[in-house]
């Protein structure tokens, strides 16, 4: 008689044995989801700075910098530097994407939908690292910077939401405004992408090309660009006004009122940066930092947009975070 095969148990993957001894409090929790919304943002505005300072082809092929060497060589001087210093800090936000998921999947009760999302953020930052190669192989061409641009505002958007969602429970989601009211956000939401998407076409056809090179540029005209670009931003902060007298009539909660005035803010700050930097010949400072403003501006209009709908924050028998713990829109009823 032949002994049974022996069986292989379960194998334990790093993360699951973490999160098998570790269970962080909430907030830790959020703290970690937050350091990956702050890298990407981070890594916008220095991918910005690449483009800005001339540095696009620092390093002249990927994924080494130069046909011999993995590493800036002396020769490529600073624009070698300057790229091949963004290039790691890719991964410097692979490690705070890697602490958001580790901090996701320990959450207890384990949350699968959370665990997805968060580990979505690395697939996304590794397509981001394949494109920004590719990008590099064609000499820079305007519509792959602008793909390399935009994948990296889909990492920011789930990074975000997964800062919000650990803070929420898992049941479905409970409107805090009436339907128009959330409607209206919906269109802020679509007349931002349109925004973004738009600034990609200023940017493709303008003065900064990313390199000192003859890099190609969009078929149209910069200034026309700005222009359309501009509309759209009034349309954005009509409807960003509208929003907020709306949340007032239907006195919505005060922390929703709260992300609408944020909303605001931001837009403002953003439209007088944009003129200004118009009228002043495009110097690359304000360039760069009305590229970190675009990041805020779509963090704000993500928030106002999540804070209209609450979750159930814990089922029966399951203790629930403390007040403390808790994203505003959900503390406060």
């Amino acid at each position: 008689m032949h002994k049974p095969f022996p069986t292989i148990g379960r194998v334990e993957t790093p993360i699951s044995y973490i999160a098998r001894r570790w269970t962080p409090s909430v907030k830790t929790a959020r703290r970690a989801a937050l350091t990956a919304v702050a890298m990407t943002v981070f890594i916008i505005v220095t991918g910005g700075a690449v483009r800005l300072t001339g540095s696009g082809l620092g390093c002249d092929t990927w994924p080494k910098c130069t046909d011999d060497s993995l590493f800036a060589t002396p020769e490529q001087g600073l624009h070698g530097a300057i790229e091949f210093g963004n290039r790691m800090l890719t991964y410097v936000l692979s490690a705070a994407v890697g602490w958001a998921i580790i901090a996701a999947r320990s959450v207890k009760p384990r949350r699968r939908g959370l665990t997805r999302l968060a580990w979505s953020q690395f697939w996304l930052v590794m397509g981001n690292a394949v494109i920004g190669g590719i990008t590099v192989w064609a000499g820079l061409n305007p519509w792959s910077v602008a793909g390399h641009f935009l994948l990296a505002n889909c990492l920011l958007t789930v990074a975000v939401l997964t800062w919000v969602r650990i803070g929420e429970g898992d049941g479905a989601a409970r409107p805090r405004a009436p339907r128009p009211v959330r409607q209206l956000a919906w269109a802020v939401v679509a007349t931002t992408v349109v925004l973004i998407v738009l600034g990609t076409t200023v940017t493709g056809s303008g003065k900064h090309a990313g390199d000192s090179s003859d890099v190609p540029r969009m078929p149209w005209d910069w200034s026309a660009a700005a222009h359309v670009h501009a509309i759209a931003a009034w349309v954005v902060c009509a409807l960003a006004v509208a929003m907020w007298f709306a949340l007032r009539v239907v006195d919505a909660p005060a922390d929703t009122r709260a992300r609408a005035r944020d909303l605001l803010i931001v837009l403002l700050a953003q439209g007088a940066i944009g003129y200004v930097q118009y009228f002043s010949d495009v110097p690359e400072v304000l360039v760069g930092i009305h590229m970190f403003g675009s990041a805020l501006l779509w963090i704000a209009v993500l928030r106002l947009l999540l804070s209209l709908r609450e979750r159930p924050v814990a089922a029966a028998g399951i203790p629930a975070p403390t007040a403390g713990d808790l994203p505003e829109h959900a503390a406060v009823r």
